[in-house]
């Protein structure tokens, strides 16, 4: 039986980057995978939809190619080729994975594996031990009881990567970082999408003001917009799919080729030795402490399946952290009020802290500013005006509590806020932080100068 420091279960963006992070400490390290390295972020998830959210982006400056002074005849997509070249992305991101797992001595061990009490894992008959054991199992598409996935009619994100043909409709139940991603793309390309979102707004997890701009874009470009609905029923007997839909103004019954369910995700915890070794879930969720000891000895569990946001950049944060912890490194447990969130459809969201809704609700005396991109001249050169940043600061002490972007290109941008509410940075500090011209980055300034009455251009 073969021994090691740590074992990983699980090569996702948390995994690999822990058993990387781990041998670099010092620790002889395995990682054990039943598919494919990098797990569903690299091969059907946050790689591969980039992937066709830039084809999407780029057919789209091809139809208003005029915009810029140019002439572009009878711009056509391929959906296979756009398909092809996603998976492509992704297979290229999971050779780079098994690179840097090979580059930094850690042993990839294929198979499904089950944990065993004694800190073990059997990985297909095989025996390993370890000294700690790091649980990194991830997540998959979640099912609703009125909503079953066939893989065919009714949908998740990982059949919605690889459609062989086109759909003409389409209905994305939820309207989620994953369900908005998927209904712009497939509405770039062409198809009929309409959501069907059960709250008020759509992208509900963020700032009003951002879900209500993303709707308005959305309509604009024929997205059919559905809020405070639900689909009750479907049937699937005939060549398409019907979906009922209860909604505010009575019972509506919608016809499509396929319905997309993006309501969520479902943890990876099942079938994997939890009960047998004696670890707590509740709500399905392995429950850890602050540095994801679970409550046996020798155990931890990171990323989507423990309580923090189930985000591949928070995953591989969670991982780094554990294992430094493991190596007897002074850490700080991670600040989960300050993690981005980036949606990637067009326009781009992304944000980080509490809304103006949420700070209110506390009682909070804010200071809001808000600069929009139709003011900013590098979105104007770009032919990318549609959006706007905004910043909450406390107006007692200063402190940035809240930064909102929706617009091109704020994915990127975001980490500014980031940084500087890791680093206590206050409205003034940010003022005179001087920021290049022309860039859509000035707009974080503006909005700031915005909120202490101190703008310029607008």
């Amino acid at each position: 039986m073969s021994k090691y420091d740590i074992i990983v279960l699980g090569s996702g963006p948390g995994g690999y980057v822990t058993a990387i992070r781990a041998s670099q400490l010092g620790f002889k390290t395995a990682i054990v995978e039943k598919e494919n390295l990098g797990g569903v972020c690299l091969n059907w998830g946050c790689i591969p939809t980039k992937a066709l959210l830039k084809s999407a982006q780029v057919f789209e400056y091809l139809k208003h190619a005029e915009d810029y002074g140019l002439k572009v005849k009878d711009a056509e997509h391929d959906f296979d080729a756009v398909v092809k070249r996603s998976r492509s992305v992704a297979d290229g991101m999971s050779k780079g994975v098994q690179f840097l797992l090979k580059k930094n001595k850690v042993d990839v061990i294929n198979g499904y594996g089950k944990l065993k009490p004694g800190k073990k894992i059997d990985v297909d008959g095989t025996e390993y031990s370890a000294d700690n054991i790091i649980i990194a199992t991830g997540a998959r598409s979640r099912e609703l009881p009125n909503l079953p996935q066939d893989g065919e009619k009714v949908i998740g994100y990982r059949q919605a990567l690889t459609l062989k043909k086109q759909p003409k409709k389409m209905i994305v139940v939820g309207s989620g970082a994953i369900g908005v991603e998927f209904a712009y793309f497939y509405n770039s390309m062409g198809t009929d999408v309409t959501i069907v979102e059960y709250l008020p707004n759509i992208v509900p997890v963020e700032d009003e003001d951002v879900s209500k701009l993303v709707e308005r874009s959305f309509k604009k470009g024929g997205i059919k917009v559905m809020t405070s609905s639900e689909v009750t029923s479907i049937d699937t007997s005939g060549k398409g799919v019907k979906a009922t839909v209860k909604t505010s103004k009575g019972e509506e019954v919608l016809e499509a080729d396929i319905i997309l369910s993006a309501v969520g995700i479902k943890t990876n915890i099942e079938n994997i030795g939890l009960e047998d070794v004696g670890i707590v879930v509740d709500r399905d969720k392995v429950i850890v402490n602050d540095f994801y000891q679970t409550n046996i000895p020798g155990y931890f569990a990171i990323g989507d399946i423990t309580p923090g946001p189930a985000l591949a950049h928070v995953a591989s944060a969670e991982g780094i952290l554990c294992v430094e912890k493991l190596a007897g490194q002074h850490v700080q447990a991670l600040d989960y009020g300050n993690i981005p969130g980036c949606t990637y459809c067009t326009p781009e969201i992304a944000s980080v802290g509490i809304t103006e809704k949420q700070a209110k609700e506390k009682g909070l005396d804010v200071k809001i500013g808000k600069f929009p991109f139709s003011a900013s001249g590098k979105a104007s050169a770009g032919g990318n005006k549609e959006g706007f940043v905004k910043v909450i600061f406390d107006a007692k002490y200063g402190e940035w509590l809240g930064c909102h972007m929706v617009g091109a290109g704020v994915t990127d941008m975001i980490a500014e806020a980031v940084l500087g509410r890791k680093l206590e940075t206050t409205g003034h500090e940010v003022l005179k932080t001087i920021h290049p011209h022309p860039t859509m980055s000035e707009a974080v300034m503006e909005a700031v100068a915005a909120a202490y009455d101190e703008v310029i251009h607008i």
